[in-house]
């Protein structure tokens, strides 16, 4: 898969400033100074100062006004640090820090930070994969972190996160969302779910969902926006039944995924709910209002 441009230098910077503005002055020092020996490509001054960095800076929310979203965006297109705190952005500046220019060395390392990280540091680290130089090395790793149990770990990789989407193949993309349904993981903020949504997937998602029926357990109706798009006659009758006998939501969920079917009796199926069509009509009643009712 192609790479997307961006510049690791850009993203560095970016995150001094967020760093400049929210950390004390001691901290700020600290962070510096270890910084100057990690661009010196200390190794022990990474590892010590990355287990270090969270009694330095706290952890408080890094709470980004819309603007500096928006420069997240624009240095890293597809990056969005929501719910991110500032020892998270600490960490990944330091090993932003760290020199790249020997991949294999640099691989290394990351691969022992990963090897040897807590909780704490592994969110840091997985959240912080659509910013390292060498994307596609990472693709492995990627795909490593989501067969965690530990679900801070997986929603790091998971949510606001471009880089799965980016770069898994097709049967690395279908574990993660599945993955989601299995840990109740919310789907809508896994970035490029629309786009990545495949007949296989669809096929896998129906499956679970008639296993958790047979097994007399609910089914989160998100499950159904990656089926809609490439429902067959089979799984028609499955949205067709959640329309007509499940809760509200589910009937917004079907009917959402009907509407994104192109299968001929689709249309027709959703038309036959009257009162579910004239909400899901509605602009506002869409997959994301679903998941904020979900809530």
């Amino acid at each position: 898969m192609a790479e997307p441009f961006f510049l690791t230098s850009d993203i560095a910077a970016l995150l001094d400033t967020w760093l400049s503005t929210r950390l004390s002055t001691d901290a700020l020092a600290w962070l510096q100074d270890r910084g100057v020996a990690v661009a010196g490509g200390d190794k022990r001054a990474l590892f010590l100062a990355f287990g270090l960095t969270v009694r330095k800076t706290g952890k408080a929310d890094l709470d980004l006004p819309p603007d500096e979203y928006a420069d997240a965006a624009c240095v890293r297109p597809g990056w969005s640090p929501r719910g991110w705190t500032v020892d998270q952005i600490a960490r990944l500046w330091l090993v932003m820090k760290y020199p790249s220019t020997n991949s294999q060395a640099y691989m290394h390392t990351l691969d022992q930070l990963f090897a040897t990280g807590e909780v704490g540091e592994l969110v840091a680290l997985y959240q912080g994969l659509p910013l390292f130089p060498h994307q596609a090395a990472f693709q492995l790793r990627c795909a490593e972190g989501i067969r965690t149990n530990i679900r801070a770990v997986f929603v790091a990789i998971a949510h606001h996160n471009p880089y799965p989407s980016e770069q898994l193949n097709e049967d690395q993309w279908n574990q993660l969302v599945l993955k989601c349904q299995f840990l109740g993981v919310p789907l809508n903020p896994v970035a490029g779910l629309d786009e990545r949504a495949n007949p296989k997937l669809a096929k896998m998602l129906v499956d679970y969902a008639h296993e958790r029926w047979a097994a007399k357990r609910p089914v989160s109706p998100e499950l159904w926006r990656c089926v809609g798009p490439f429902a067959d006659d089979a799984m028609l009758a499955d949205l067709e039944a959640v329309l007509r006998t499940s809760s509200e939501l589910e009937q917004w969920a079907a009917a959402l995924a009907l509407r994104s079917c192109p299968h001929p009796k689709a249309e027709a199926l959703w038309r036959s709910v009257p009162d579910v069509v004239d909400e899901t009509t509605d602009v506002g009643r869409s997959w994301s209002a679903l998941a904020g009712a979900m809530e």
